[in-house]
């Protein structure tokens, strides 16, 4: 009674961080609440690493690519996309279409590095499983934010990727045990045949020295960091 039956469309628009001026000041960035005075040691994070490592590979080889689902800043590509604005393809928030198009880029030769976090990650499940990892391809995924995420909230921490990848055959799992180890592990999937996972956290590194030279890590294989004779531990 009085009502019209029919379909209706409400467009709004909002102004994102409404009423925190840090927040609307920096609408692409700001998606979190951080920590006040609270002072951080100039450590790299990891995903600063990764975007350098990145980078540095785009440079070597040309067959490199690297596809984000709307995420560039987030993941610290804006150097990539500066130096290779042909090489770095933003699909949106379309994580689907970014895992398949990883896979038929990487069927023409090319070596396609998915930048992603690990939340948003779990919604191309399928296509990571039918699209990339039952067709061998050597897909990266790079896999930001693994882990708890703390300042990011809750949608975004990354805690399930570890148990929905490690299920998938064909694909090798990966995380680095510091900044260093990850532009070698990126280094090592860049060389290989096979898809590759590498996951590790937003936060900064552990300020260990960085090589200059980057080398293949063997995959499968144990590394002793201290020998001891009381305690083993295995992580």
């Amino acid at each position: 009674r009085g009502y019209h039956l029919k379909p209706t469309f409400v467009h709004i628009i909002t102004t994102k961080g409404k009423g925190y001026l840090p927040a609307e000041g920096d609408a692409v960035c700001f998606h979190r609440v951080p920590a006040k005075g609270v002072s951080t040691k100039a450590i790299p994070t990891y995903s600063e690493v990764f975007a350098q490592t990145v980078l540095r590979l785009a440079r070597q080889n040309p067959r490199v690519v690297v596809i984000t689902p709307a995420m560039p800043e987030g993941n610290c590509l804006s150097m990539v996309k500066a130096e290779f604005p042909q090489r770095i393809f933003d699909v949106g928030i379309c994580e689907q279409h970014a895992v398949t198009f990883a896979a038929g880029l990487a069927t023409q030769g090319f070596i396609p590095i998915v930048a992603i976090y690990s939340t948003f990650l779990q919604r191309a499940f399928d296509q990571i499983i039918h699209d990339v990892c039952l067709q061998e391809l050597p897909v990266i995924f790079a896999i930001d934010r693994s882990g708890i995420v703390g300042e990011d909230g809750k949608t975004h921490q990354g805690t399930f990727d570890i148990s929905y990848l490690t299920l998938v055959p064909n694909l090798i799992v990966a995380a680095p045990k510091d900044e260093n180890e990850l532009q070698h592990l990126l280094h090592t999937a860049v060389k290989s045949d096979y898809p590759m996972a590498i996951r590790y956290p937003r936060n900064s590194g552990l300020g260990v020295e960085l090589d200059t030279e980057l080398h293949e890590i063997p995959i499968g294989k144990g590394e002793t960091v201290k020998y001891g004779d009381d305690v083993a531990i295995l992580a």
